[in-house]
């Protein structure tokens, strides 16, 4: 039996370098760049354009940044999953973006398994933050003025099956992988995950997970 299709990725950064770095690594990974992009307003029209599997997305870019973009693709409807790939030096920049709709939050210092586990993750579904984010967005969450979600909403308390799947949601479980570790069918957990989503509300499982840490639901 030969091997399934490829995950296909558009890289977006400002830096020649880096893209054509994250081109190799990925090459080396198994996993096709099908195409780039220099600032936002190019990358929404090479995401458009692809629809790839994954964007990997830095967020500071000259002109249109990451954020714009994230806007522009929620704006639009268009349903590819993204992944901030970012040095980090700007919590509210962080927290502006999981708001505009990203899925998945690394340092560039990642290596490529990670890289390759995250996009792999994203691809499949899954969300995925890296610890040392974590916490840095959990203290801008917490300074905002504003809670992740629906302004003003309190969310409606978890059942423990519930609080079970929204664990390994936050710990990037695909919904396949969450049935397999907790023993359930796929489509009980993808119904968990839309109770979860309209309890805490939340417009995806990025945000669910970031709006249960603000609340104090997971720690």
């Amino acid at each position: 039996m030969g091997a399934g299709p490829m995950t296909r990725v558009v890289v977006v950064d400002d830096q020649t370098l880096v893209r054509q770095g994250i081109r190799r690594l990925l090459d080396l990974a198994g996993i096709e760049v099908v195409g780039e992009a220099d600032d936002g307003a190019t990358a929404l029209d090479v995401i458009v354009a692809h629809r790839p599997d994954v964007a990997l997305l830095d967020l500071r870019m000259p002109h249109r940044d990451g954020i714009w973009t994230l806007r522009q693709l929620s704006d639009r409807a268009v349903d590819v999953p993204v992944l901030v790939l970012t040095t980090f030096d700007d919590d509210a920049l962080l927290l502006d973006a999981v708001r505009a709709g990203a899925r998945g939050y690394l340092l560039k210092d990642v290596t490529l398994e990670q890289l390759t586990r995250a996009v792999e993750t994203l691809a499949s579904g899954g969300t995925l933050i890296a610890a040392s984010i974590t916490d840095r967005l959990l203290r801008a969450i917490r300074s905002a003025p504003a809670p992740v979600g629906v302004a003003g909403s309190t969310p409606q308390e978890l059942t423990g099956r519930e609080l079970e799947v929204l664990r390994l949601v936050a710990e990037g479980y695909t919904n396949r992988e969450i049935a397999g570790a907790l023993f359930l069918a796929e489509g009980t957990v993808k119904n968990h995950v839309s109770t979860i989503l309209l309890k805490l509300g939340a417009r995806d499982r990025t945000n669910a997970v970031l709006r249960a840490l603000h609340e104090g639901i997971l720690r």
